[in-house]
């Protein structure tokens, strides 16, 4: 995929399954700021059942359930899933939340046309190629329902750690252990293609700060 790594993305893998049995919930129990944004976006098109890409330890598909979605959530972390598992059986909301074990260059577990919503954040900036990012939005994509709403955000160039680190192909950058694609501007027209893009906004989140799009697309009826 680049720099010498043949498998960078698997690589990524065995070091988020490490990450998250050293520090379990690392990103803290509050939910972020786009998974409360995307719930108010979700119950407005009543929306029902929501699909979570990269759902670490859990704090948004958690949130979710709170606000009475049922949730699919999904992680290639076995460790965040267990996290995720556990905190769901203390909150009450057991009966809200599943959970699958993912890699998304596979193929979502999902028959066509069967979930109202998706979320995704930061999930499609990881160590994925631009081909492999079309490749999970077409996924996405495949398995929503007419006029279902996908929301994700993603670290774009404009990212203080843009540039800085191993640099691989497809403006993917590792640093400090974390390989992330970041975003121009001109991808994301890209994978709204027969979509309705309804929004972008940036945001920041974190202490460096990370720049981030917040972006709601929805399908045709």
């Amino acid at each position: 995929m680049a720099g010498g790594d043949k498998d960078l993305m698997g690589a990524q893998r065995a070091h988020w399954q490490d990450t998250y049995t050293v520090h379990a919930g690392m990103y803290g129990a509050q939910p972020s700021a786009p998974a409360v944004h995307a719930a108010d976006v979700f119950r407005g098109a009543g929306v029902k059942d929501v699909l979570e890409l990269g759902a670490w330890h859990g704090r948004d598909a958690l949130h979710f359930a709170r606000e009475g979605f049922t949730v699919l959530a999904t992680d290639f972390s076995a460790a965040g899933l267990e996290q995720l598992r556990s905190t769901a059986r203390q909150q009450g909301v057991a009966g809200r939340v599943t959970t699958a074990l993912h890699d998304v260059r596979e193929p979502l577990p999902l028959p066509d046309g069967t979930v109202d919503a998706v979320f995704a954040h930061m999930l499609l900036c990881t160590a994925l190629s631009t081909e492999e990012i079309h490749a999970v939005v077409g996924e996405i994509r495949r398995v929503l329902r007419p006029g279902g709403t996908l929301v994700y955000t993603v670290r774009h160039t404009d990212d203080a750690h843009y540039g800085v680190g191993t640099a691989h192909l497809d403006v993917i950058y590792e640093h400090g252990g974390y390989a992330v694609h970041f975003f121009p501007r001109d991808l994301l027209d890209a994978l709204a293609d027969g979509w309705t893009l309804n929004e972008v906004r940036a945001f920041q989140e974190g202490d460096l700060p990370r720049r981030l799009w917040r972006v709601p697309q929805t399908l045709p009826r």
